[in-house]
């Protein structure tokens, strides 16, 4: 895997050498795709980026599953994080799994635990390029079950103990950082040391569901600094997924790219085969193209026209005066379009400020600020909002059955329960 653009960083006056500014150029490959297989989910988090919840009867069928990983092994992809809605709830998520390891792909998948019973566990522990991402956003269950759902925290820490027990190894504990939890990273880390796993952090995006309640929901300014200085402390044992590099403008930069990776390093395969430039922007703004069109994902990522302007480079408005940006670049794209914030200003969460200025100067009606394009939550309200299904598969061939069909649109549907 190259950058598309070394070859000509040399004859056009990019004259770097930094691996991090050829990476603004884009890559043959993305180092990081995230693929949510299906927006099917046994819970309705309130933050959920996707908003997920319903099956889409669109979604990829096994074939066309297969075919992507086919060309993610050609473009020497190195692996792809799976995600959801709920992934291992799809029948035929564990011969997807098998199949992109057999092809040399690995495979990152997150989970709220649902289906990580003992014998998944087993399994999974035989595959050395399989990793488990374990969602929980409480260290405790008061915290975790009111953002996620009743009894959530419970079947998570059973995942966890399923999988220490069968001997996996690099599972990571998974959190979106918000002002709920913000106080209980040392108990979060005191959780993945006790299961032998490795904490993941993440931040809280206003996109999907997260829309809805980012408001209510994201660090406060002083949690932010907070969150900061636990990072730079633990920064060697503690993962970040890149979420946190508008923090760096309080000083230390935090280790990672510290950049916006969207449609350079970093993009999205929805489970209906739709490719977005970014995990946290499924709007129709920053839709690239599609799996299914004539030369599939990788003529999206290398000729899709909005990924060739995301490469080129980038004007940094009014925080270029900033002194900086060199280390924040502006924050988060995502964060920036769903909560109103033109693209080339401060991120709403910009660490001296100047997000909140702008956030402040917003129009009190929020009619006006962009929405997902896709919505597929149940059809619930958030106060009747199900507990996790528990469900409990007798048959090997239950996991292996091809997807259900076009109509039946339930979370659950194509599972046969005992």
């Amino acid at each position: 895997m190259t950058a598309t653009a070394t070859q000509e960083a040399a004859g056009t006056g990019h004259g770097t050498s930094r691996l991090v500014d050829l990476f603004e150029y884009g890559l043959d490959a993305p180092i990081c795709l995230t693929w949510e297989l299906t927006y099917a989910c046994n819970l309705s988090c309130s933050h959920c980026l996707s908003g997920s919840g319903r099956r889409d009867p669109r979604e990829l069928s096994t074939a066309q599953a297969k075919a992507v990983i086919d060309e993610l092994e050609a473009m020497q992809v190195f692996y792809v994080n799976i995600g959801g809605g709920e992934p291992t709830v799809r029948p035929d998520f564990w011969e997807l799994v098998d199949y992109a390891t057999n092809h040399h792909v690995g495979v990152k998948f997150s989970t709220n635990g649902i289906r990580i019973t003992p014998e998944a566990a087993g399994q999974l522990a035989r595959n050395d390029y399989v990793d488990v991402q374990i969602s929980l956003d409480g260290a405790t269950a008061d915290v975790n079950d009111a953002v996620r759902g009743a009894g959530s925290y419970a079947t998570a820490l059973r995942a966890l103990d399923n999988l220490a027990t069968a001997g996996m190894k690099n599972v990571k504990l998974s959190v979106v950082c918000t002002r709920h939890n913000i106080p209980q990273m040392d108990a979060f880390k005191a959780l993945a040391d006790r299961y032998g796993a490795q904490l993941r952090l993440t931040r809280l995006r206003p996109s999907g569901r997260g829309a809805d309640v980012w408001d209510e929901l994201h660090p406060l300014p002083a949690q932010q600094r907070e969150l900061y200085d636990w990072l730079v402390a633990h920064g060697d044992s503690v993962l970040t997924g890149d979420s946190f590099f508008h923090l760096s403008a309080y000083g230390q930069a935090l280790p990672g790219l510290n950049l916006c990776g969207a449609g350079r390093v970093v993009c999205l395969i929805d489970p209906v085969g739709d490719v977005y430039a970014c995990p946290f922007a499924i709007h129709e703004e920053f839709l690239a193209g599609s799996v299914r069109q004539a030369g599939g994902f990788t003529e999206v990522w290398r000729r899709s026209e909005l990924f060739q302007r995301l490469r080129a480079p980038q004007n940094g408005g009014a925080c270029t005066s900033c002194a900086f940006y060199d280390t924040c670049k502006g924050g988060c794209m995502a964060a920036k379009f769903f909560t109103g914030l033109p693209l080339d200003g401060p991120d709403p969460e910009c660490v001296r400020g100047y997000g909140e200025e702008l956030l402040a100067g917003r129009p009190q009606d929020r009619t006006h600020l962009p929405r997902p394009s896709v919505d597929h939550s149940h059809r619930t309200a958030p106060a009747a909002r199900p507990g996790p299904v528990d469900l409990r598969l007798t048959r090997r061939e239950d996991l292996d059955r091809p997807p259900v069909s076009d109509c039946a649109e339930h979370p659950l549907a194509g599972l046969r329960l005992p």
